[in-house]
């Protein structure tokens, strides 16, 4: 990854294709770069999210997480490379039992909600499985590296965790509890 961009507007992807990582041309909706589109927007998240006041630790997690999604990034870029190691997948599932360890078993479903923090984790977390979907889909095409996709799946799985200490955070005046999703046929059956 020696190149760097000293332009941005270069208009080479002017005829619908763009440049790899190794140099060669692909169309803008090759599975690889479609990969790399989800996985930059689900960065782009997480730069949102942290602008969000969090407690410091979350702060510190989700910035490590960032350059390690910009090293999956850059892994995608260079087919057959490795950047993002094995060793990045156990510190999010040290990170899950951290956190998970805190929060209340949960009985209900829960809505994507709650604070603003909370919810912006929920975004990101969809994000990361859509992201997770086009790197199995790229796999069935071209193999990749078992370690990007485990890194999703654990990534989605945090952030819905880091959502529910979130929207207990009470940084900004409403925390409180999880929304609890409302089932019809729940109520019925508890009323019966």
């Amino acid at each position: 990854m020696s190149n760097r961009l000293t332009q941005i507007a270069t208009r080479t992807g002017d005829d619908g294709s763009t440049g790899l990582g190794d140099g060669t041309r692909v169309a803008k909706n090759h599975l690889r770069v479609v990969a790399m589109g989800d996985v930059d927007e689900l960065n782009s998240g997480l730069g949102v999210l942290l602008a969000e006041p969090l407690p410091p630790d979350v702060r510190e997690l989700l910035v490590t997480i960032q350059h390690e999604l910009f090293n999956l990034g850059g892994e995608l870029s260079i087919p057959g490379y490795t950047l993002l190691k094995a060793d990045a997948v156990l510190r999010l599932d040290e990170a899950l039992a951290h956190y998970n360890a805190k929060l209340p078993r949960l009985a209900e479903f829960i809505l994507p909600a709650g604070t603003r923090s909370a919810a912006l984790a929920h975004v990101s977390r969809t994000v990361a499985r859509r992201a997770e979907r086009a790197l199995v889909t790229l796999d069935a095409a071209e193999p990749i590296n078992e370690a990007p996709r485990h890194y999703l799946n654990r990534l989605s799985d945090l952030l819905f965790v880091l959502a529910r200490v979130l929207n207990r955070a009470n940084l900004d005046g409403l925390g409180g509890d999880d929304v609890y999703w409302r089932s019809e046929r729940l109520a019925r059956t508890q009323a019966e």
